[in-house]
């Protein structure tokens, strides 16, 4: 099977048909999806929507782009919910420069450093938003390994090859999303390539970034069969192998995925 490492089931693309496009998603071999928090002080929706679909599991964090709404959000609060069975990551937290009105840069900083320490308290992997902050947040992902080491992925891969290299440097996964199947992604190719296959996880971040032959429309989890057969070509590995690989990837990553699959 596949899995949509990164989607938004909570955005109002998908509010009038969210069982259509689980269905869809398990249609084209998407049978597990994570749906990804950008407000701790929406936790409650995440939540519902995991316990009322078994496919999907889901996070807590805050966006960089909603640090400035929430910058003083405690690491033990965050951690604590996560507790929930379903809640098997924190994030997606990070560091987001593109906008000129983005939250200020030290304020982004303190909400990461506050869920990177939630990520270790909750034992949980971090999910790691990074756009146009590459050397800062190489900077502070490296003190932060230093200090205590903390699991994470770099979602939605599309910064330059040196961060995903430090990244993979310090035990990060690196997630790609239909931008990597964009006609002008050569450079991203290329990174994907320089990734260890053990460490390659497939996202759509949907409702966004639709992969060919899909863009121009709302992306949804089903797409990730899009993006994986791409990647896998990219890789020169047959797709039924990719899927088993990034599947694979995946539990090793969200260990407390694998165990309520398992009911351990």
């Amino acid at each position: 099977m596949l899995i949509d490492s990164h989607c938004h089931l909570d955005f109002p693309e998908f509010a009038a048909d969210l069982p259509g496009v689980i269905a869809r998603a398990e249609a084209a071999g998407v049978e597990r999806m994570l749906t990804i928090s950008t407000r701790v002080a929406k936790a409650g929706t995440y939540r519902a929507i995991a316990e009322a679909h078994r496919q999907v599991w889901f996070t807590v964090g805050t966006h960089p782009h909603g640090a400035a709404e929430e910058p003083d959000v405690a690491p033990e609060t965050i951690a604590g919910l996560a507790a929930h069975p379903r809640c098997v990551g924190i994030g997606e937290a990070g560091l987001d420069y593109h906008y000129a009105d983005a939250a200020p840069e030290a304020v982004q900083e303190r909400v990461l450093r506050a869920h990177i320490e939630a990520a270790r308290l909750a034992d949980l992997p971090l999910v790691i938003h990074a756009r146009d902050a590459d050397d800062h947040m190489e900077r502070v992902l490296a003190d932060e390994m230093a200090q205590r080491p903390f699991r994470a992925v770099l979602h939605c891969f599309s910064s330059g090859a040196r961060l995903a290299e430090a990244g993979v440097e310090l035990g990060l996964f690196v997630s790609f999303s239909g931008i990597v199947t964009f006609r002008r992604s050569h450079e991203l190719r290329d990174i994907a390539k320089a990734v260890p296959l053990d460490r390659i996880l497939v996202e759509t971040d949907a409702p966004f970034l639709a992969p060919e032959p899909h863009r121009g429309r709302t992306n949804e989890p089903a797409y990730t069969a899009d993006t994986a057969r791409s990647l896998a070509a990219t890789l020169g590995l047959e797709p039924d192998d990719f899927a088993r690989r990034t599947t694979e990837n995946f539990f090793q990553l969200f260990a407390k995925a694998r165990r309520t699959e398992t009911g351990a």
